[in-house]
């Protein structure tokens, strides 16, 4: 592994306070790989003989049944998953496929759990990603049950366009149908959706969406810290 990515790897809250010997065995024990588009990284059923680190790159965390698909999440660098299943010595519970170029470090799950044994902040670190995972589920349900089609994609652009730095325009950096299930809605439903915010300052261009007048979409999509706060 390169300096660069052990320094991203020491830099998550799951590794950061982890003593010097427990964290050298985990990077030796990891490998990193470079993965091209589209690659199934993890199926769901089986079993979680790896923690994965998302270094570079895009990777859909999705599940399917009775022949759909459907978006649980995106990971970003620099981003794991998925913990529970490697504590617990369990099956993976979602798939995860590429959505870009990544590259992504893999430990096995063994090493995971003599680390979890061996080191305290190492456990203390587990128990709060485990704990910002689950706050991280509710917030997502309530956005479900709660907000119409038009009120998710709405404040979905309002935290993307946070994310990259508040300029207005957003690169989604993904197909508009992953877009759509991951707010939990058909494709034909995000095109009315956006269409609906038309009138609040959102156009799009291809792969780019502009906000041209966030406060007006902001008035719309109402930001409650309860469900779109960062945890």
């Amino acid at each position: 592994m390169r300096p660069e990515d052990i320094a991203a790897m020491r830099g998550l809250p799951l590794f950061r306070d982890v003593a010097e010997t427990p964290f050298a065995d985990l990077v030796r024990a990891g490998f990193l790989q470079r993965f091209p588009p589209g690659v199934v990284l993890i199926n769901e059923s089986d079993p979680a003989d790896f923690l994965h680190v998302v270094v570079e790159g895009l990777v859909e965390m999705f599940a399917s049944g009775g022949g759909r698909d459907t978006t649980i999440s995106i990971v970003r660098p620099v981003g794991v998953f998925i913990l529970a299943a490697v504590l617990n010595d369990q099956v993976y519970l979602q798939s995860a496929r590429t959505l870009e170029k990544s590259q992504v470090l893999m430990i096995p799950a063994e090493s995971v759990r003599t680390a979890l044994v061996a080191d305290a902040a190492f456990t203390r670190a587990v128990i709060t990603e485990l704990a910002r995972d689950y706050r991280s589920t509710i917030k997502e349900v309530k956005n479900q049950k709660l907000r119409s089609a038009a009120e998710r994609l709405a404040n979905w652009l309002l935290r993307e366009d946070d994310a990259q730095g508040g300029t207005g325009r957003i690169a989604l950096g993904f197909e508009k149908r992953t877009l759509s299930s991951l707010l939990g809605m058909t494709p034909e439903n995000l095109s009315r959706a956006f269409a609906a915010l038309k009138a609040y300052g959102v156009a799009t261009e291809g792969q780019w969406v502009h906000i041209t007048s966030r406060g007006t979409l902001q008035h719309f999509a109402k930001p409650n810290p309860l469900i779109d706060g960062p945890e």
